[in-house]
């Protein structure tokens, strides 16, 4: 019994170590950049099992011996977080970096709250071996130093920390030299990220990042299909595509100031009707399509939920606005408006050669709208039964709910006025 036991204790350790050397599923970095003087400081936290290929010492019952990987911190820091970290002074590379100070960590330790903390914890006392812990439980930190021109410069950053698993997130704060904080979390590689990004850095990048999210939105490029396949004369288009626009502008907005609802089914509950949207349109297309003054009305309330689809996108991407979040919004709707119009510039010419040159318009119109139609539908069911997922619950009526509530309908209010006006307006201008 005594032989089999030992056996089963050294297969253990033995398949311990050997799960320590693979590729983690999931690792977690925390990176914290404060630049003081011509110095950018850099307190990293990264999990000791992901450092691979290495073999840790271990005392006779199988804990980490920390007293005998302490001289070797130096050198990992180096190879695992300072040869990937790249910081950028101005758009130029900084590529030299001193490691300061090295620690072995506790799971539970909450010491990179600020880097004050971090700091004094890094440079504090050693964790002891006594402490009985395996590679697999503890983190890695470290703190690091690069040379920098001014603290006033504008800085970027390439975490680098994806080599730590099949799935890396990093999360990064930025302490500008007033006080204030950037925060950051991202998953894999994000390339090179300014840390508080100029205007025209933050309009650049939405821009890009709208028009990519229309053109990679099918179901909104679908909808917007449906909205114009009856109408291709400029005076109805730019009427309903307008109202499409105003309308998922102001749910956007109105969502990245948090006054959408903030509950987990929520977005599953837009994606869903999104594709109810696509069914409804569709089906109106092939039954014959209403006037005109009634399409804008239906482009309009389709459009405050395609919006809120929209901002669901937008959400992981404000934390690169830096201080410019009304021009990234801006500039986000901006972009989502070209690759509206880039795609109504190929779609028009071609919906007007099939329907002159191929088939007769309204066979085409309702072929096109019956296969919108059909993977509409099957959007439909797939989403409802992720929706089924959640459950419903009832807000809590507090004071913050209140008031949250008013707001909201002082923005239905607003919305209802102007459609009226709007509605009023079209009416004179046909009559004319």
């Amino acid at each position: 019994m005594k032989v089999l036991a030992a056996t089963l204790v050294l297969a253990a350790l033995a398949a311990t170590a050997l799960r320590a050397h693979e590729i983690p599923k999931d690792a977690a970095a925390h990176l914290i950049l404060k630049p003081r003087g011509n110095r950018m400081f850099v307190a990293a936290r990264i999990p000791l099992g992901a450092i691979r290929d290495l073999e840790f010492p271990a005392t006779p019952q199988g804990y980490l011996d920390i007293d005998k990987l302490a001289p070797k911190l130096e050198q990992y820091a180096t190879l695992w977080i300072g040869d990937f970290l790249e910081i950028h002074e101005s758009g130029t590379r900084q590529r030299a970096h001193r490691v300061i100070a090295t620690q072995i960590s506790i799971e539970s330790d909450r010491s990179f709250a600020t880097f004050e903390e971090a700091s004094a914890h890094i440079t504090g006392p050693r964790l002891p071996t006594s402490a009985n812990v395996y590679a697999g439980q503890v983190w890695f930190d470290a703190l690091l130093e690069y040379s920098i021109q001014s603290d006033r410069a504008a800085f970027s950053v390439r975490p680098g920390m994806q080599h730590l698993g099949a799935r890396v997130v990093t999360a990064l704060r930025f302490v500008l030299p007033d006080g204030a904080v950037r925060g950051f979390e991202f998953t894999g590689d994000p390339g090179v990220v300014p840390l508080d990004p100029s205007w025209t850095q933050a309009a650049i990048r939405f821009v890009r990042l709208g028009l990519s999210h229309i053109l990679d939105g099918t179901d909104h490029l679908l909808f917007l299909a449906c909205l114009v396949i009856p109408f291709r004369q400029w005076k109805p288009l730019v009427l309903v595509v307008t109202a499409f626009t105003v309308a998922h502008s102001i749910t956007l907005l109105a969502s990245a100031f948090d006054l959408a609802p903030g509950a987990l089914w929520f977005p599953a509950l837009i994606e869903a009707l999104i594709a109810v949207s696509i069914v409804y349109m569709a089906l109106e297309n092939i039954v014959g399509a209403s006037e005109v003054s009634r399409r804008w009305l239906i482009a309009f309330g389709f459009g405050l939920v395609h919006g809120f689809g929209f901002s669901f996108g937008l959400r992981e991407t404000l934390q690169f606005a830096g201080s410019h979040l009304l021009t990234s919004l801006v500039c986000f709707n901006l972009g989502v408006e070209a690759g509206q119009l880039a795609a109504l510039a190929v779609l028009i010419p071609a919906l007007n050669f099939a329907f002159t040159r191929i088939v007769p318009e309204r066979m085409g119109t309702i072929i096109l709208s019956a296969m919108i139609a059909h993977t509409g539908w099957h959007w439909t069911a797939e989403r409802w039964d992720e929706l089924r997922r959640f459950t419903f619950e009832w807000p809590v009526m507090d004071a913050l709910f209140l008031a949250k509530a008013m707001r909201s309908l002082a923005v239905a209010v607003a919305l209802a006025g102007l459609l009226i006006w709007i509605q009023r307006r079209v009416r004179v201008l046909n009559t004319r």
